[in-house]
C-alpha cells in the first residue's frame, strides 16, 4: 500500500485506543491513518477482561458483541499467597474477551469505514513544525494535522523523545515483567480471579470459545532469582499459592511458548508529548490487578476524538485541545490510577497481602468499595 502525502489525523499503533479512535475520526469525515507495526491478528500480552462500562461504546463502533455469547464476569476471588482468600460480586461486572479476536474485528471496521491501515510498518519519529505533523516511518513521510500516540506501554518514541517515565531508574513502580497464556481449564465461566504471590500476581478468566487468559504480572528480579527461566520461576515462585498450583499443574496450555512484555511502568506519564495526544497505556497505565486498562484504553479514545472534532472545526484552538484532552483524561483516570497503586504497594509483598485479604474478609462492602474506585460509569 502507498503512503499518500497528507491525512488529517495520524494515529501511532493498531491496538482498542488506537483503532476506537481512527473509527470515530473518520465517520466524522476526517482523513485517518493508523501505523501498526504488526500484522492483524495478533496476541498481545493482556489480562482480557473488560468492564460493562465499554460495552455499549463498543457495539456502536460496530462489534456485535451481543450476537458473540461472550461470558460474563460478576465475580472476583482474590488470594493471598499463602491460600486465604476473599470473594466478591463486582459492581457492574464485565465480560471477556481475546486481544487477538477483539483487535481484529475492530480493524476490519476500521477498514471498512475508510482508514487507511498502514499494517507492518514502523513509525520512527514524529516532528511537530508549522502548526502540523510529519510522521517519518519506514514506509516513507507523512504529514497531518493531528498526531495521536496509541503505542501501548512502551515504544520507541518514548525512548527518542525522553519522555519522564522512561529516565526513571528502576524502582516498585517501574521495573516489571508481563507474561501471558491461553488456557483450557476447568473454571467458572462468570470468576474472575487474582491470585497474588511474591512480587507479583496472577489473574485467570474466560474469553471465547471455552479458552482462558492467564496472564501475570511481575518483578525483574523475580525473573533474574530464577535465572531468567519463566518455567522455573513459575514452579518456585508462583506454584507456593495454592490455587496457582493446582491451575499450572492441571491446565491445558494453548501456546508453545509465554508471550511475554518487559520493562512495565505505572509511573505517571504525560497525557500530551510534543503536541501528540497520547492514549491508551501510553497515556498512563492502571495496575492489571484493577483490570480496567482495556476500558480505559477506549473511553480514552472517545475523550481524545471528542477534543480532536472540536479543534478540526475551528472551535478551538489546539493549545485549548490539549489542555482540555489532558484536564477530561486526569478527571476520569486519575483517581483510578492514584488507587492502582495503592493496592499495588500492599499486593508486591507476600506479607503485606496475606495481611491485607485477612484483614479486608469481614468486610465485603468496603472490598466492594475499592472495586468502584478503579471502574467508570458506561459513556
Amino acid at each position: 500500500m502507498s503512503l499518500d502525502p497528507k491525512y488529517d489525523i495520524a494515529i501511532i499503533g493498531g491496538g482498542l485506543a488506537g483503532l476506537a479512535l481512527s473509527v470515530q475520526c473518520v465517520r466524522a469525515g476526517y482523513r485517518t491513518i493508523v501505523f501498526e507495526r504488526e500484522k492483524y491478528p495478533f496476541h498481545k500480552v493482556c489480562g482480557e477482561y473488560i468492564s460493562l462500562e465499554s460495552w455499549n461504546f463498543l457495539e456502536e463502533l460496530g462489534v456485535p458483541l451481543s450476537d458473540m455469547q461472550l461470558p460474563v464476569i460478576n465475580r472476583l476471588q482474590v488470594s493471598a499467597p499463602n491460600g486465604k482468600y476473599i470473594e466478591t460480586a463486582l459492581p457492574l461486572g464485565g465480560f471477556g474477551i481475546s486481544r487477538y479476536t477483539l483487535d481484529q474485528l475492530l480493524a476490519n471496521i476500521a477498514r471498512r469505514e475508510g482508514v487507511v491501515l498502514m499494517e507492518e510498518t514502523k513509525v520512527v519519529n514524529v516532528v511537530y513544525r508549522n502548526n502540523a505533523f510529519v510522521i517519518f516511518s519506514s514506509r516513507g513521510e507523512t504529514e497531518v494535522t493531528i498526531a495521536a500516540g496509541t503505542y501501548g506501554k512502551r515504544g520507541n518514541l518514548d525512548a527518542k523523545w525522553k519522555r519522564p517515565f522512561t529516565q526513571v531508574k528502576p524502582n516498585k513502580l517501574n521495573h516489571f515483567v508481563g507474561v501471558k497464556y491461553h488456557i483450557e481449564t476447568f473454571f467458572p465461566e462468570d470468576l474472575i480471579a487474582l491470585h497474588n504471590f511474591e512480587n507479583g500476581y496472577c489473574g485467570i478468566s474466560r474469553i471465547e470459545n471455552n479458552k482462558y487468559c492467564l496472564c501475570y504480572l511481575t518483578t525483574a528480579r523475580n525473573l533474574r532469582k530464577s535465572h531468567n527461566d519463566i518455567q522455573a520461576m513459575e514452579k518456585n515462585i508462583l506454584q507456593k499459592n495454592p490455587f496457582l498450583e493446582k491451575i499450572f499443574s492441571n491446565a491445558r496450555f494453548l501456546y508453545t511458548e509465554p508471550l511475554t512484555i518487559s520493562r512495565i511502568s505505572f509511573n505517571r506519564k504525560n497525557q500530551v508529548e510534543n503536541h501528540v495526544l497520547m492514549i491508551g497505556d501510553a497515556a498512563g497505565m492502571i495496575t492489571p490487578l484493577c483490570g480496567n486498562g482495556m476500558s480505559m484504553a477506549l473511553h480514552g479514545s472517545k475523550l481524545a476524538f471528542e477534543e480532536i472534532s472540536q479543534f478540526m472545526k475551528g472551535q478551538i484552538t489546539r493549545y485549548e485541545m490539549e489542555l482540555q484532552y489532558t484536564q477530561q483524561w486526569e478527571k476520569q483516570f486519575g483517581r483510578r490510577l492514584q488507587t492502582g497503586r495503592l493496592i499495588q504497594r500492599f499486593f508486591g509483598s507476600a506479607s503485606l497481602s496475606n495481611f491485607l485479604i485477612t484483614a479486608v474478609k469481614p468486610f465485603p462492602k468496603f472490598v466492594a468499595f475499592l472495586i468502584r474506585q478503579t471502574h467508570g460509569k458506561p459513556f
